[in-house]
């Protein structure tokens, strides 16, 4: 079997034969699963053992699984565990000073119960819009828990909502990673794109967020976690409304300038172009914010430089765990890609007669639920699709790489990083996360190719 060739320009040679790494990694989920649900052990113990077993069945030398999974454990961490520890300073900023409660009850205030969720759905999507989706998550953590607490309505029924938005702009819309690499691969109109990706988000995110919130309220009824809570008494000085959502969109307009500046400035080199790239770099964007939230939030709420810094020191303790858990997520996702097994399943369905928007989706969709990498399944999948694109019009190109980018977000699982922080952060178990978090990515990602082929009819 010749070597594959993966995201990011890396060459990989299958360990084993077809049948046998799909079996490896099947094998491997289901003792992760059998693991945690039934022996009760830790999920980062168990990703450890399910990464070893994979490699065991795939015939991959124990010690080059040791090798991978401390790569992407090493990866995941230093790519998402310093965005969760910027982002865990900044929400307890938020919580402590009041500045959550000021949103807290701005919107509470002015929403209906009926219209909560959807208000949640709206909040998601725009913080999403420019950022990647571990970043929004841990600056809306604050945000649900105080409104679930307040509202006395479902943690579910307001976090699926508010989900459901950063994961869709996650998929749907660049500038991320996953939707601006399937663009250059497919030599697609970014602002087309971009219009259409926004089109499909929508409506999307109406079905998989407040809508299908009732349902998974109904299956997952758990109390809403303490970790944000900023304590019992209300602080009678907060920031204001408008400080606090100006201090909250700092690193989304960052970002987003970032974005705009790389699209509208052709010079690398332009002094104008090197100042926003760096700015905008979520690490150094995330970094100015919670320095900002210093001021803003703490000193606008009469905190004291040592309360400021007590909120700062008590953020990171309760974040350890989950930063150690999605790592090993990551472990993992990188021992499935170094044995061959997203390009296995790539290969499974290349030469098929599927149209060329439900075939993009099917790739993706098997690479993802493989890797459990969305970014991995988006440009694999674009790369495989890249020859055909050639042979479309702009507009189906367009709609080509929204197909891709739905399939890139199908069921997430336990070897998707995001699975395991979205699990911790709300406090539930494998099999509930699974029947919330899990099947509400499925429903975003069907009906975004839903929404794809029926575009396909009209432009």
């Amino acid at each position: 079997m010749s070597a594959t060739l993966l995201a990011a320009g890396e060459t990989v040679e299958p360990s084993a034969g077809s049948v046998q790494l799909l079996i490896a990694a099947l094998v491997g989920i289901a003792v992760i699963v059998a693991l945690i649900t039934l022996v009760k052990l830790h999920p980062f113990l168990a990703l450890v053992v399910g990464s070893l077993v994979v490699g065991a069945v795939a015939d991959r030398g124990l010690l080059d699984v040791v090798d991978s999974f401390s790569t992407g454990l090493g990866d995941t961490v230093a790519d998402v565990g310093v965005l969760i520890a910027l982002g865990a300073m900044f929400g307890k900023l938020l919580a402590d000073s009041g500045g959550a409660d000021q949103i807290v009850d701005t919107i509470v205030g002015r929403s209906s119960e009926r219209m909560l969720p959807w208000a949640m759905a709206g909040i998601g999507a725009i913080i999403g819009l420019p950022m990647f989706f571990e970043i929004g998550l841990v600056l809306l953590m604050p945000v649900i828990f105080l409104v679930a607490r307040r509202s006395s309505l479902s943690l579910i029924s307001l976090g699926i909502p508010a989900l459901a938005g950063l994961s869709a702009m996650h998929g749907f819309v660049p500038p991320h990673p996953g939707p601006l690499a399937a663009v250059a691969a497919l030599d697609a109109n970014l602002g087309l794109t971009l219009g259409l990706g926004i089109v499909v988000a929508l409506p999307a995110i109406v079905v998989a967020g407040p809508m299908f919130a009732r349902l998974a309220s109904r299956w997952v009824d758990v109390p809403t976690p303490e970790l944000f809570e900023g304590g019992d008494e209300r602080r009678e000085s907060r920031p204001s409304f408008g400080v606090t959502i100006a201090t909250v969109l700092l690193p989304v307009v960052l970002m987003m300038a970032k974005a705009l500046a790389d699209v509208l400035i052709d010079d690398d080199g332009a002094l104008v172009r090197q100042t926003f790239d760096f700015i905008g770099e979520p690490f150094i964007a995330l970094l100015i914010a919670v320095s900002l939230a210093m001021f803003t939030l703490g000193r606008g709420a009469g905190m004291s430089r040592d309360e400021i810094m007590g909120t700062v020191e008590k953020s990171l303790p309760p974040i350890a765990g989950i930063v150690f858990i999605v790592g090993a997520g990551g472990g993992f996702k990188q021992t499935l890609i170094d044995t061959g097994i997203a390009q296995v399943v790539a290969d499974f369905v290349e030469d098929s007669g599927v149209s060329v928007l439900l075939l993009a989706w099917l790739v993706a969709v098997l690479i993802r639920v493989a890797t459990g990498s969305a970014t991995v399944a988006t440009v694999t999948a674009a790369g495989i699709m890249a020859p055909i694109a050639g042979e479309l019009g702009s507009a189906e190109v367009s709609l080509l790489v929204l197909a891709i980018g739905a399939g890139s977000l199908f069921f997430s699982h336990v070897n998707d990083a995001g699975f395991w922080l979205v699990k911790e952060f709300f406090g539930l178990s494998v099999g509930q996360t699974i029947k919330s978090w899990s099947l509400m990515e499925t429903v975003l990602s069907v009906t975004g190719l839903v929404l794809v082929l029926l575009l396909n009819l009209i432009v």
